[in-house]
């Protein structure tokens, strides 16, 4: 949970994710209904001219978002959003990190802007985000 009063520049909890596996694809595949096949079937992904299968966008858009629902909770989110820099490829291994960019008062609350990154393991920026928090 959040500090009760986090300062700008707080940087979150670290969290990593992966290497994300083929059998993650496919599991995520029937758990979503997203079951386009340039996330499951290798030779589709060839025939399209890609090297293999890579991740759902929202698998990889909900990996970032554990970041501020661990630090802050599910019910202190306002707002949430991410843009898809780079396609999450099978087999890497995601870290997702936030930081406090500001702080301000709406609707009664005090809240946080947290800025989010998604970075695979060879330095490539996946998804860049930004959340909103109400603080305790």
């Amino acid at each position: 949970m959040t500090s009760p009063d986090p300062a700008i520049g707080t940087d979150l909890p670290e969290l990593q994710y992966g290497p994300v596996s083929r059998a993650t694809l496919a599991l995520y595949a029937g758990a979503s209904g997203d079951h386009n096949p340039i996330h499951i079937d290798l030779d589709f992904a060839k025939k399209s001219g890609l090297p293999d299968v890579f991740a759902q966008g929202m698998l990889s858009f909900g990996v970032l978002s554990r970041v501020v629902t661990q630090w802050a909770g599910g019910a202190q989110l306002r707002e949430f959003g991410a843009r898809f820099v780079s396609i999450t490829q099978v087999h890497d291994l995601l870290t997702c990190t936030g930081k406090v960019i500001e702080r301000f008062d709406q609707d009664g609350e005090r809240r946080a802007r947290i800025e989010l990154i998604a970075t695979a393991q060879d330095g490539r920026q996946t998804l860049l985000g930004q959340a909103v928090v109400a603080l305790p």
